[in-house]
């Protein structure tokens, strides 16, 4: 690694905490700030400068901020220096910190360049213009670190038959405007924007269209669950329908709320549909009949088997399997019409403290998190 790809320092150390000694005439000031190669914990910087007093310059100083707090002072006192500090290097320089970069997160940054005197103190340029970037979302590597942990914690595979849905009465009404999830017309159950909820880098947060289904199911009965935290009335499909061999499974996150509970969210892309598209190389793709989480394998009928499998007519019965110690959240991507399956009300109650809504991911778990970055 060169020097100008170096990890920045958060913050200029004790030896320059006094160390300000104002702006100086003969340090260039940097002018048109140029930001690239921007990942979710990294980016590129470069800037012109004017030749005057270049020679001098031993530092700069990287006045970095959360857009949200593009107001507040650069300095907390007078003399104590910016946030990021790191010696002059070839442009252009890389800054890279999973401790101060957040993925998907809006920034303010303005640069100084600075020389450092005998006494340890700085004279430093005047600020550069204000740039504004937004760090990019987990890259597939980040992804694959977090289905490695997921795996991990997945446990033996059960069998089910069914994905179901949740959702208040009102939602399976035709006459219900309120729901755009919904066409009451054509009976739809139709995709919609994914919540932000989960990891805050995940690419599929805010942008894949789809439906949530559930297919969990209790380990004593073999059924699906009669609580909820989504509402009384629970529409069940038959796996088949939604989960084939036309049907691509894709990773899309794995994160827990605070709770004991971990969640794995995967999407099921029928082959070739714009869900499909969305992911290939965004997600990880999953082997569908090899995989910790959810897997479609078919078993050929034991008539066939007998006869030594001839006909080779692909007879056999799809089978199903999920993980025991994850929950899991499926996103289908297409419309399912509710003719398909059956509506029933549930005997159990809602758990409103198990919603995942917009969940924030526990950033302290040791279990779900990653460092990227590193």
């Amino acid at each position: 690694m060169t020097e100008s790809q170096s990890v920045l320092g958060s913050g200029p150390g004790p030896e320059c905490s006094d160390g300000v000694l104002g702006d100086q005439d003969n340090l260039p000031v940097p002018h048109q700030i140029r930001i690239s190669n921007i990942t979710c914990d990294s980016f590129k910087i470069s800037w012109e400068m004017e030749g005057r007093g270049r020679d001098r310059i031993t530092h700069y100083f990287i006045d970095l901020n959360k857009k949200e707090n593009k107001s507040s002072n650069k300095f907390k006192h007078k003399d104590v220096p910016t946030k990021l500090v790191a010696k002059a290097v070839p442009l252009p320089m890389t800054v890279r910190g999973h401790w101060f970069l957040s993925p998907r997160t809006e920034y303010t940054l303005s640069v100084q360049t600075a020389t450092k005197q005998p006494d340890g103190r700085y004279a430093v340029s005047q600020w550069s213009e204000i740039t504004e970037f937004c760090t990019a979302d987990y890259s597939t590597l980040h992804l694959n670190q977090l289905l490695h942990k997921a795996e991990a914690m997945a446990g033996r595979m059960l069998p089910f038959s069914v994905f179901y849905r949740n959702q208040e009465k009102e939602y399976f009404q035709q006459d219900s405007p309120s729901y755009r999830s919904r066409d009451a017309q054509c009976r739809l159950m139709l995709p919609s924007v994914k919540d932000d909820s989960g990891s805050h880098g995940s690419p599929i947060s805010g942008k894949l269209e789809g439906i949530f289904f559930s297919c969990n199911t209790e380990f004593n009965t073999g059924k699906p669950p009669q609580d909820s935290p989504y509402g009384p009335y629970r529409f069940q499909i038959q796996a088949e329908l939604l989960f084939n061999q036309k049907t691509n499974l894709y990773f899309g996150d794995f994160y827990c709320m605070y709770t004991s509970y971990h969640y794995v969210i995967l999407v099921l892309a029928p082959d070739g549909s714009k869900g499909d598209a969305f992911c290939k190389g965004r997600l990880p793709a999953l082997d569908r009949s090899n995989n910790c989480f959810l897997t479609c394998t078919e078993e050929e009928e034991e008539e066939e088997e007998e006869q030594g499998g001839g006909g080779g007519g692909g007879g056999g019965s799809l089978c199903f399997r999920h993980a025991q110690d994850v929950i899991l959240e499926v996103i289908y991507t297409e419309s399912v019409d509710l003719s398909l399956g059956s509506i029933s009300q549930i005997s159990g109650h809602q758990l409103m403290s198990l919603s995942t809504l917009n969940a924030k991911k526990d950033p302290s778990c040791k279990i779900c998190n990653i460092s990227v970055g590193r």
